[in-house]
């Protein structure tokens, strides 16, 4: 993908590739591996927000917890502010996670369910040091008056709060250290309808407020277009297409993104793209197919997806697909 020569991103991800051993047998020997992440690439810049979509099992996570070395990479290079992680010392990550951090899933299992939500938030300010000591009591009611939250939740444990709740003080204790950027996991994925539209509000706020860069990963592509800037597609551990918000979700060019696209639902029923279904099912990631990944379940695949695996084509200012039929010259027959 092309890079600006004048601003550097803030997070640069070259060529990714996050495998996991598979082990079988009495002596648990290696018997092949996973490629959860497989030669990925791309940026995000300040203040922009990234979505990352795909179905499940398509490397989104691993992606996510890859680029804060929550899980380490096999190979490739992930330059946070022009630093590459995976060289930093340990008391360099650490001073890195300051400006860096995850929001996960599942609210609930993401808290300590013997903490109050005063000991959740002062936690990070402890460890990070973030604040002085006289400053804590301050810092924390700041953090909740951002998730729009009172003091009268302080004394609460997890349980005692809802799930958009939950989700709140999740939020806020990410940004306890003063992060510039954050790894948003799926943040909507496990609350009612209704709560996930003012999870969603309140990170478009506070991305607004305090100038955040988010990786946003999602399999909703609805929500991703309300908050991102730009969004790339995922499919068996690679990117498909990635390119503005408004041309994938509008004008996609892979068959992959078009068939996610064409599930979304509509505001007007009837009006739009038909159903594309996806045959078969995900491939086994550790022995993916050859030349393109996608072709086994694509519905205008051609003989040559087979032996090719396509790199990614600019198809318009921004936009890449490595499909093989948007490659100039190459036969569609």
């Amino acid at each position: 993908m092309k890079r600006s020569p004048c601003i550097p991103p803030l997070l640069d991800v070259r060529n990714l590739r996050t495998w996991f051993p598979v082990r079988g047998g009495l002596i648990r020997r290696a018997v092949g591996q996973v490629r959860a992440v497989d030669d990925v690439s791309f940026t995000v810049g300040e203040g922009e927000v990234l979505g990352l979509a795909g179905e499940s099992g398509s490397g989104k996570t691993t992606i996510g917890r890859s680029v804060l070395r929550l899980v380490e990479p096999t190979a490739g290079q992930i330059l946070f502010r022009g630093r590459d992680i995976a060289a930093m010392s340990r008391g360099d990550l650490r001073a890195m996670r300051k400006e860096a951090q995850i929001v996960f899933q599942d609210p609930f299992g993401a808290l300590n369910p013997r903490m109050t939500v005063e000991q959740i938030l002062m936690e990070p300010l402890i460890l990070q040091r973030s604040v002085s000591f006289e400053q804590r009591g301050a810092r924390i009611g700041e953090l909740l008056d951002l998730v729009a939250l009172d003091s009268s939740y302080l004394k609460r444990r997890p349980h005692e709060l809802s799930g958009g709740q939950r989700q709140r003080i999740v939020i806020a204790r990410a940004l306890a250290p003063e992060p510039r950027f954050i790894v948003a996991d799926e943040p909507v994925s496990a609350l009612d309808v209704s709560i996930q539209a003012q999870i969603i509000a309140l990170l478009n706020d506070l991305r607004g407020r305090l100038g955040l860069s988010l990786l946003f990963i999602s399999h909703d592509l609805a929500v991703m277009e309300y908050l991102s800037d730009r969004i790339a597609v995922m499919y068996l551990g690679r990117i498909m297409e990635i390119g503005p918000a408004s041309a994938i979700c509008n004008a996609p060019r892979h068959p992959y993104t078009q068939a996610l696209i064409s599930a979304v639902p509509r505001a007007r029923p009837g009006v739009g793209r038909s159903r594309i279904i996806l045959k078969g099912d995900l491939p086994n990631p550790i022995a993916p197919p050859s030349g393109c990944v996608f072709r086994t379940r694509c519905h205008v695949a051609m003989p040559s997806c087979a032996d090719v695996a396509p790199d990614p084509v600019e198809v318009a200012p921004g936009h890449f697909s490595t499909c093989l039929r948007n490659h100039p010259g190459e036969a569609v027959a």
